[in-house]
């Protein structure tokens, strides 16, 4: 063969093939056109028998929908954003895990807003979702968008599906998922004074927080089902994160009069708290006994292991993406649903040491 003749030869080579068509997905998934559309768009209208053929299909072949044209066609994205006050928190993982599998099953992406206390972030992602860039909203950051946590100010003009998750807002017309932070609180307070303590010190959470308020007022009602008086000095101000549990620790550490035990309203800060405690050569739980509340990853892996409560974050993910998606077909859907908690008792909870006064 010739220079000329290979060079044409190589030329047809190297010419890129065509895109790949949505019937020949069809035609080796063996179903038709409009069930691999159905397999993309609205999974959980095609068994799973068929939607792992096109899903096979469509990784042999390569075939890339065309998304826009898609959107153009609907006026739908098929995205859902996300909204969180701190992705640095690790609480949010299996929300995020629940939000997404349910998400997906039901053909949505997921687009996630890290707010991180930014009024400029808030405003962009305001100005993204009035736009209509997404088809729906999870807030877990306590408030609509122009509004503060109290609900106060105007909130901006969105018009479409939005779901409160974990904060509530106040006088929000939309599903909000939640525990009952509460009764959590309540009950993890019951627990350490039924083990003998009187002592029992509040490492609270952020300052006008939701979350705080109830967690706060679960632990004056534990206190008083107890029969234990309230002292303010026994509450410590934190913000849920590592570093203000540790804080809380050298508090304690210069204490002469140490309590017993200490209740802080996350994880996190039990184990900020805990790493001071023992740093200062205060044994857990032999000298204080250390609670905490979420029962996220690290709760177990502690030394020692935390006593806690368990919130069901992949469950809370899951609900309130499914409440969305019933949004997004029209559906009734409840205005609040709360999720049942766990006491989970591990190895940093022990009966107090008697002190010389007599008192846990």
């Amino acid at each position: 063969m010739d220079d000329i003749g290979q060079k044409r030869r190589l030329g047809r080579r190297s010419t890129p093939h065509r895109g790949v068509r949505i019937q020949e997905v069809a035609k080796l998934a063996e179903v038709s056109t409009a069930t691999v559309s159905r397999a993309l768009a609205s999974p959980q209208r095609v068994s799973p028998e068929k939607r792992a053929r096109v899903l096979e299909a469509i990784a042999k072949t390569g075939y890339t929908p065309n998304l826009s044209a898609r959107s153009l066609r609907s006026q739908k994205t098929g995205m859902i954003l996300v909204v969180l006050p701190d992705l640095a928190n690790t609480f949010f993982s299996r929300i995020l895990r629940g939000i997404e599998e349910t998400l997906f099953e039901a053909g949505y992406g997921m687009i996630i807003s890290d707010l991180d206390g930014s009024p400029e972030k808030e405003a962009h992602f305001a100005a993204f979702t009035a736009a209509g860039r997404v088809d729906g909203a999870i807030l877990l950051n306590g408030h609509l968008f122009g509004q503060s946590r109290d609900g106060q100010g105007r909130a901006a003009e969105i018009d479409m599906p939005i779901v409160a998750l974990c904060e509530s807002i106040p006088n929000a017309d939309i599903p909000q998922i939640e525990i009952d932070n509460r009764a959590a609180a309540r009950k993890m307070t019951q627990y350490l004074a039924s083990r003998g303590h009187r002592r029992i010190l509040y490492v609270s959470g952020p300052t006008g927080n939701v979350l705080e308020r109830e967690r706060y007022r679960g632990y004056r009602d534990g206190l008083r089902r107890a029969g234990l008086s309230f002292e303010p000095e026994l509450v410590v101000p934190g913000d849920y994160t590592i570093e203000s549990g540790m804080q809380a620790g050298r508090f304690i550490v210069e204490q002469r009069r140490r309590p017993s035990a200490v209740f802080c309203t996350s994880d996190e800060m039990a184990i900020g708290l805990i790493r001071v405690l023992l740093s200062a050569g205060i044994r857990v739980p032999q000298d204080i006994s250390v609670a905490g509340f979420d029962d996220i990853e690290f709760a177990v892996v502690a030394e020692p292991a935390l006593t806690t409560i368990r919130q069901p974050r992949q469950e809370l993910g899951r609900a309130a993406a499914s409440a969305l998606i019933a949004l997004l077909q029209k559906q009734e859907t409840p205005r609040l649903i709360r999720l049942e908690t766990e006491l989970v008792i591990r190895d940093s909870v022990a009966e107090p040491r008697p002190s010389r006064d007599g008192r846990g």
